[in-house]
This record gives C-alpha cells, structure tokens and sequence, in this order.
C-alpha cells in the first residue's frame, strides 16, 4: 500500500479537530472500542486518501457523506475502488442516517465484523 504523504497527514489531522456533527456524534459511539470491542481510527490517512473511521482489525472503514458528495460521485468511485483493491471494505452513509437512525449504522459494522470473525 501506498505511503500516506506529509500533506495527506496534515489533513487527517485537521478533519480529527475540525469534524462535522454527524463526525462527532457517531465517534461517540466508536471510541474507546465501545462497538463490538473493535478499535475504530478516525481520519485514517490511507495512501492518498483519508478515512473517516477505520477499523484495521477487519479492513472496515465507514464513511459520512454530506452533500458535497453528491458532487463527487466519480471521485468516490474511484477512491472506493482503490481502497476496496488495497483490502478494505467501504460502507457509506449519508449525514442523515447517523441523525436519524445511528442504529443502521452499528448493524451494518456488527454484521461486517461477524462475518471476519470479530463478534
């Protein structure tokens, strides 16, 4: 895998202090293993990309999109494919969905971590 740059650091670092609502209410519920067991990293540079929330233990990562991400559709795609080649799963969500129904969420990571044996 591709070696995170000094400038793909820095951003990471920015978006761990400078993160949405949705960010930081479904962090909540990940840190301090509090989903499963399993250790969740937030802003995880990978390569030239970042995740939002990564679970390395089973090459999870969860992404929220906001509205920008409609405007960036083949740019998703294309960094999805990326990752999904460098061995991780990619789950997004919409903003709204960790507002309304954070519970979809946790299932989805619980039935991803069943499946790896994690649960």
């Amino acid at each position: 895998m591709l070696k995170p740059s000094d400038r793909t650091r820095a951003a990471a670092r920015r978006g761990r202090t400078d993160g949405t609502l949705p960010e930081a209410i479904f962090w909540k519920y990940l840190k301090d293993r509090r989903l499963e067991g399993l250790k969740f990293r937030r802003q995880l540079p990978l390569g030239p990309y970042i995740a939002d929330f990564a679970c390395p233990s089973i090459r999870l990562i969860v992404e929220l999109d906001g509205g920008v991400h409609d405007l960036r559709i083949e740019a998703d795609a294309k960094r999805d494919a990326w990752l999904t080649a460098n061995g991780w799963t990619v789950l997004r969500f919409r903003n709204q969905a960790v507002l309304t129904n954070p519970s979809l969420l946790f299932q989805a990571v619980r039935d991803h971590a069943e499946r790896h044996g994690k649960t």
